[in-house]
């Protein structure tokens, strides 16, 4: 019997290795939450998918730090990087000027392998209304210095890395305070709307020109060279054989001119990313079948997802959570500190905590918002069950029940209404609160919300931000109904509020 045993799981074992071998797993592109990286990934995923190889672009995943993780820990398998970038912020200790041969090399030992220049260089800069430069004689960096009043509106990566804001501060002796850190599109909007005076730029970005801006002179030579590249596992030659080699032949491929137009096709003809890469490499674009209405239907059934499976385990945790609150005060007053103190963390900050447990995906979206939901179910709980009548507690115990069966069925059904309410709390906020899970690659309503916002797309943003207001409506008066169903009648009236 046992050798049956061991011999059938070892062909069960060998029927999921040959599918796997069958059907490899698609080569995982990801790319920023910047309109040229999701450009650079369709540009990877259909030159894989041009020579025979499977390829999946999770697109717009954030800043830089999030898909660095990502890639060191297996969640992608290559994204578009710049040569600035990993010296200045990724790989410590190396010199400002190292070549591609020395970041390889550094890289080699991450397990991380790296292309030669795609042909192109992105800096950094600082841009600003050509009239207004003109009119307060700025064409350097340097000459910012003699106006202190500027108001400065950089994206909120260049704000906190060390080649952003900080350094340049120091560098030059900038004197301005008046510094905010915004999305980089919408800076754009604010520069032209006279909102700010100055934002940073990408060298490649198509606004420069349609916006006439004046990029100033890096007079003191801060900014490293950003030479475009593309970044990969080193174990993806064998998982994907000739995948590295695809990635590889994009070097040299496209010039400044040739990704300022791709830029501009799509953030200013309002082409998608994919026609505009298609294009790029004279292959025919994929047809999209999807319509506005099965891509809000997908996107409702993601946020579901997130929405659904991290409430639920919030109950199964938080309801025993006040309970024990409730009957023991020392450990309630520990148990409402912690849960009050995870709900002071920034969601973005708590999103990004989650990837190193969970990776990038569904997973550390659900993650935190179940940190989030425990709260209000916790406090309401216990709000409930301290709030009962005494005196139905006294005829309870009078009556001999024993403890298990007071709290089933007396305590919990005076309290349900409370509890209902907490639930019905946590819902909404996590209704809208999983809206930043397509930060970190978890879809839902925030997908079109934030491609919309880049691409300065309002149809995009309300396919998104209104079925998320409908979902919350829809989930407070679901919980609204069920309270007043599940509620006992005889209750209703004993019950508070």
């Amino acid at each position: 019997m046992m050798r049956r045993f061991i011999a059938a799981m070892g062909m069960a074992l060998l029927a999921v290795g040959l599918a796997r071998a069958a059907n490899p797993q698609p080569v995982r592109i990801g790319s920023k939450a910047f309109t040229e990286s999701v450009v650079l990934g369709e540009v990877a995923r259909l030159s894989l998918r041009e020579h025979g190889l499977s390829a999946r672009h999770r697109r717009g995943l954030g800043g830089t730090r999030i898909l660095w993780r990502a890639l060191r820990e297996g969640d992608i398998d290559a994204y578009p990087e710049y040569t600035g970038t990993l010296v200045q912020e990724l790989l410590p200790g190396m010199r400002a000027n190292a070549g591609i041969p020395v970041l390889r090399k550094r890289l080699r030992g991450l397990g991380i392998g790296i292309t030669d220049s795609l042909g192109f260089e992105d800096r950094y800069a600082l841009g600003m209304s050509s009239a207004r430069a003109s009119a307060l004689g700025i064409a350097t960096i340097s000459d910012l210095r003699a106006h202190p009043r500027l108001q400065f509106g950089f994206s909120n990566e260049f704000m906190d890395r060390d080649d952003g804001w900080k350094g340049l501060r120091r560098a030059y002796g900038l004197p301005q305070t008046q510094v905010r850190g915004m999305d980089h599109d919408l800076a754009y909007r604010a520069l032209t709307r006279g909102a700010i005076d100055l934002t940073d730029v990408y060298t490649t970005d198509a606004e420069i020109p349609y916006y006439h801006l004046r990029v100033l002179r890096d007079d003191r030579h801060y900014f490293p060279p950003y030479q475009a590249v593309f970044l990969y596992r080193l174990d993806l030659a064998r998982r994907a054989p000739g995948a590295i080699e695809v990635l590889r032949q994009l070097a040299g491929r496209i010039d400044v001119q040739a990704m300022q137009r791709m830029n501009a096709a799509v953030k200013l003809h309002g082409r998608s990313e994919t026609q505009t890469a298609a294009a790029f490499l004279d292959l025919e674009a994929p047809v999209v079948s999807q319509g506005v209405a099965a891509r809000i239907f997908q996107r409702t059934r993601e946020h579901l997802v997130l929405v659904g499976i991290s409430l639920g385990l919030a109950l199964l945790l938080a309801v025993p959570l006040g309970v024990l609150a409730a009957r023991w005060r020392r450990l309630g007053h520990a148990v409402m500190a912690l849960t009050g103190v995870l709900q002071t963390v920034p969601s973005l900050a708590m999103f990004v905590f989650m990837i190193p447990l969970f990776g990038i995906g569904a997973g550390p979206a659900i993650a935190a918002l179940f940190l989030y939901s425990l709260l209000p179910i916790v406090r309401n709980t216990h709000a409930g069950l301290v709030g009962i009548e005494p005196s139905l507690l006294e005829s309870a115990a009078v009556m001999g029940l024993p403890a298990r069966v007071r709290l089933l069925r007396i305590e919990l059904p005076l309290a349900l209404r409370s509890i209902l309410a907490g639930v019905k709390i946590a819902a909404v906020i996590n209704v809208g609160t999983a809206t930043l899970g397509a930060l970190i690659g978890a879809g839902g309503y925030g997908q079109p919300i934030l491609t919309g916002i880049r691409l300065d797309d309002l149809g995009l943003i309300l396919q998104g931000a209104v079925p998320a207001a409908v979902l919350a409506l829809l989930v407070q008066g679901l919980f609204e109904g069920l309270e007043r169903g599940l509620t006992p009648r005889g209750l209703r009236r004993v019950v508070p509020g």
